[in-house]
């Protein structure tokens, strides 16, 4: 069967179960703006039928759920004035909203890698399903972009300031960290995924759900941000410090470092991470949160990033520190849009209306210089030297960013 005539995205009834699979596995099922209209329609049709009690959205292959979105198209419209990436947009945050909004249970499979769009189309379900070989990340930060797919409203109802701490480093979690950050509900063991499907059938989703759960591990396979760099092993898959090969060919390998592929999504997975990517696992580390609450609350309160970078630096924990660095790499201009829309997410209504930010938000940034750069450094040419335009903080304009967010 050719690349071709391999639809994008499965979808079958069984008892009463609709499942919808990702299936782009050679790009970690990055999506595409084909996906996303196979997905709203096919959740629209299964809302209008009784045969359907419960929906399972999940993704094809060992090494993620999705990766995210199609970044080579999102720069050609940056470079040249198009509006495709608009148009994705406006769909996909439709897709995000009506995942959230679904009036049946919609369990999301969060195994493996989920990132950007992929948090979209999974941390809005219902019951979210971690295992020990998922590495959730929102680091648009790292290409001249923000935490879109209602990334800012999840970000901001995270307990104290975790969400912000995610946001500017982009850093990446595994199980039990996704579960204290409020992007994920319960840990069940990927071996464990088939049976849970197919108990899915025939039974009410959530005390299904609920009688596979188990305890998640003490500590996540990438043992946290702060925790892969006191280890010193780049552990967090970020597009800003990957690199990534691209298409649709098996996973690189380089020595101890695994390169993901992606598609055109830019991350990679190294050191101790490559086996949990490729479906295999193996020891766990301790987490992030359990032991850093105090610094990242007391650090990244208020609503100026210089002033968060300057605590990080200045904080005795090396987590600070390192994230403190991590932090001053990205693109200024993203990092005060990031910080300001999470605030503002926090005191917003409704999911819609941190969607409706967020578009316009990605709309202003698409026209501003860092996002082709950005994607350009990490997925264009690989050198991974962004070249920021602001180059600091301190030049980033206060009307730009207040132009950024204008409702009119």
């Amino acid at each position: 069967m050719s690349s071709q005539s391999v639809p994008p995205v499965l979808v079958e009834v069984i008892g009463g179960l609709g499942r919808v699979t990702l299936n782009r596995p050679g790009a970690i099922n990055a999506l595409t703006a084909e996906m996303v209209g196979l997905l709203r329609r096919t959740l629209a049709d299964w809302s209008e039928t009784d045969r359907v009690r419960a929906v399972l959205i999940d993704g094809a292959g060992p090494r993620g759920l999705c990766a995210g979105g199609d970044l080579r198209a999102m720069h050609a419209d940056a470079v040249s004035g198009g509006s495709g990436s608009l148009d994705f947009w406006a769909d996909e945050y439709r897709l995000n909203a009506e995942i959230a909004e679904y009036a049946k249970p919609v369990v999301a499979f969060m195994d493996g890698l989920v990132m950007g769009g992929g948090i979209g189309v999974s941390a809005h379900a219902s019951l979210r399903i971690v295992t020990e070989r998922s590495r959730l990340a929102m680091p648009e930060v790292g290409i001249g972009f923000h935490p879109d797919v209602g990334g800012s409203w999840l970000l901001s109802h995270a307990p104290g300031e975790i969400g912000t701490h995610l946001a500017l480093t982009g850093g990446t979690i595994g199980a039990a960290d996704a579960i204290v950050a409020g992007l994920a509900d319960v840990f069940v063991p990927s071996a464990r995924l088939a049976d849970l499907a197919v108990a899915l059938r025939t039974s009410d989703a959530a005390e299904v759900v609920a009688s596979f759960a188990e305890t998640p591990p003490p500590g996540d396979l990438t043992g946290g941000f702060a925790a892969a760099v006191q280890s010193g092993t780049a552990a967090a898959v970020q597009g800003d410090t990957a690199a990534a090969v691209q298409g649709d060919t098996a996973a690189a390998v380089q020595g101890d470092t695994a390169a993901a592929v992606q598609g055109d999504t830019a991350a990679a997975v190294q050191g101790d991470t490559a086996a949990a990517v490729q479906g295999d696992t193996a020891a766990f580390r301790p987490g992030e949160f359990g032991g850093a609450r105090g610094w990242i609350d007391e650090c990244y309160a208020g609503d100026d990033v210089a002033a968060i970078i300057d605590r990080l630096a200045s904080s005795t924990a090396p987590g600070a520190q390192a994230a403190a660095k991590e932090i001053a790499t990205k693109s200024p201009t993203s990092l005060v849009v990031a910080l300001r829309s999470i605030r503002s997410a926090a005191g917003l209504s409704t999911l819609r209306e941190a969607l409706d930010q967020e578009y316009r938000l990605s709309a202003a940034l698409l026209r501003l210089p860092d996002l082709a750069e950005g994607i350009r450094a990490q997925i264009i040419d690989k050198d991974r030297r962004p070249q920021w335009r602001p180059a600091t903080l301190g030049e980033v304009s206060p009307a730009l960013i207040d132009a950024c967010f204008a409702t009119s």
